[in-house]
């Protein structure tokens, strides 16, 4: 088995979660962290904007976030977040 599957319980989006994953056979720990980042553009819209604009800005902002991260973190996952949902989680793994 290569993967697991840990449910981490969060009370919001502001959280941020701590993971450490200890292989006690290899001598072996790894670091996870769940991070929130801000998905809502409705500030940085006008009333001209369309929907693809708008996608575009969420990319566009999570990505500059995402490449100005701590650089001891690499990106592990992107969560794909409900179609309201002011914030996107992001997970990632100390290096």
């Amino acid at each position: 088995m290569r993967e697991i599957c840990v449910p981490i319980p969060l009370g919001d989006d502001n959280e941020v979660a701590e993971v450490e994953v200890k292989l006690v056979n290899k001598k072996l720990s790894v670091f996870f962290r769940l991070e929130s980042f801000s998905w809502d553009v409705s500030k940085e819209l006008d009333e001209k904007s369309d929907t693809i604009t708008e996608k575009l800005l969420k990319i566009y902002n999570l990505k500059k976030v995402i490449a100005e991260y701590d650089s001891d973190w690499e990106l592990i996952q992107i969560f794909t977040p409900t179609e309201s949902s002011k914030n996107i989680q992001v997970l990632f793994r100390k290096k």
